[in-house]
């Protein structure tokens, strides 16, 4: 089978080997090609191949002409390639899902609209989330009678979300989008004479307003008041490092809270879960998120709010605690697990049981599985 795949994802296209570089080299080997249409990366646009059978094919012009890109390049492609499913990742202003969807027309090809999560929700965290969740419905509404399915990645969240906006169960595919290498991401023992922990609170993420890194900053402000101060580190970079750095000074944590803006390699991330005691994830809004993940099959216990899949790995409040969106919620479950090595060490060993189901080989063929059977039942070209 030949898949087509509409990315937002240009990191390939520009020689970098992130997430889906990485994803791709399993992922493809359920299929005999895969094409992908990306948007335009900087410099000159070139057709480029990975895996051997991995195709990407960059925009030739800017977002506002993505549409009419994918139309043209998808039908080109479809024509000489026959793929069986067009798999669109749909996002911001859904170009690639009104692109996708023309191409299906054209083509007779079905096509797979992707929702990893919408913006603003459970929670909006600012004026623009709201108007995006809008834009969001409409495009749903629109898109429902075009495509076999949407695909979300938790079972929870986005399908009570969809159905509340009148999509069907049965148009409703759930495939989980975290796929982690526990060759890198696992628990071990500290070095002899090394001690075990840097850090007590560990945040890894884009620093972005969605992420709720005000709330972690009062929750660590809250413990410290309450005379359980405790070490943080913020691995990531984005717009508002340069705010959080002030208000981090400005609270009185300077001398409490380190930040890296770069990790180097996998492992090297990995050595750091491991040296974190709790994880958090203060975000309003997420898919899955990874980073919770990879702290978890690292030992690493995680409070997080309800958003993307924790809802479901910690509902039950063993392999870590859910929050509400506020610093009051967060520092009071923080509080619990760091002040507690006994529970805390129990909720890392469950943490990593949890997790197993994510395994890198088996949920990325659970994804080629659900795809291809998803190609079969809409008619695509076998």
């Amino acid at each position: 089978m030949k898949l087509l795949m509409v990315s937002g994802d240009r990191q390939v296209s520009i020689g970098e080997r992130g997430p889906f570089y990485s994803m791709q080299a399993e992922f493809s080997r359920h299929f005999e090609r895969i094409d992908v249409i990306c948007p335009r990366p900087p410099g000159t646009p070139t057709v480029s191949c990975i895996h051997e059978r991995v195709f990407f094919h960059p925009a030739n012009s800017g977002r506002l002409a993505q549409v009419g890109y994918i139309l043209r390049k998808g039908r080109e492609l479809v024509e000489t390639q026959g793929h069986s499913l067009i798999v669109s990742h749909d996002y911001g202003w859904f170009y690639n899902g009104l692109g996708s969807a023309r191409l299906s027309a054209a083509t007779g090809v079905p096509y797979l609209s992707e929702l990893h999560h919408v913006p603003g929700h459970p929670r909006a965290a600012d004026l623009r989330e709201r108007f995006d969740k809008l834009v969001a419905r409409a495009y749903v509404a629109w898109a429902r009678s075009r495509t076999p399915a949407f695909r979300v990645v938790n079972r929870g969240e986005m399908p009570d979300l969809l159905t509340s906006w009148g999509v069907p169960q049965s148009q409703i595919l759930v495939l989980p989008s975290l796929y982690i290498d526990f060759d890198l991401f696992h628990p071990s023992q500290p070095e002899a004479g090394e001690e075990r922990f840097d850090q007590d609170v560990l945040f890894v993420g884009r620093m972005v307003n969605n992420k709720g890194l005000s709330a972690i900053v009062e929750a660590l402000a809250l413990l410290k008041g309450r005379g359980q101060g405790c070490r943080g580190l913020f691995v990531g970079k984005g717009e508002l490092l340069g705010w959080l750095r002030a208000k981090v000074h400005a609270m009185g944590l300077a001398d409490a809270v380190r930040f890296i803006e770069w990790v180097k390699s996998p492992s090297d991330l990995a050595r750091i879960y491991r040296r974190s005691r709790v994880a958090v994830c203060a975000s309003t809004c997420e898919g899955g998120p990874r980073v919770t993940v990879e702290a978890m099959a690292c030992g690493t216990p995680v409070v997080s709010t309800p958003v993307g899949i924790m809802g479901e790995l910690l509902e039950d409040g063993e392999a870590g605690r859910l929050c509400d969106f506020n610093a009051a919620s967060l520092a009071e479950h923080l509080g619990v697990l760091l002040g507690d090595p006994s529970l805390r060490e129990r909720a890392g060993a469950r943490a990593v049981e949890i997790v197993q189901r994510f395994e890198y080989k088996a949920a990325l063929e659970v994804y080629a599985r659900g795809l291809i059977d998803l190609a079969a039942a809409a008619g695509g070209r076998s």
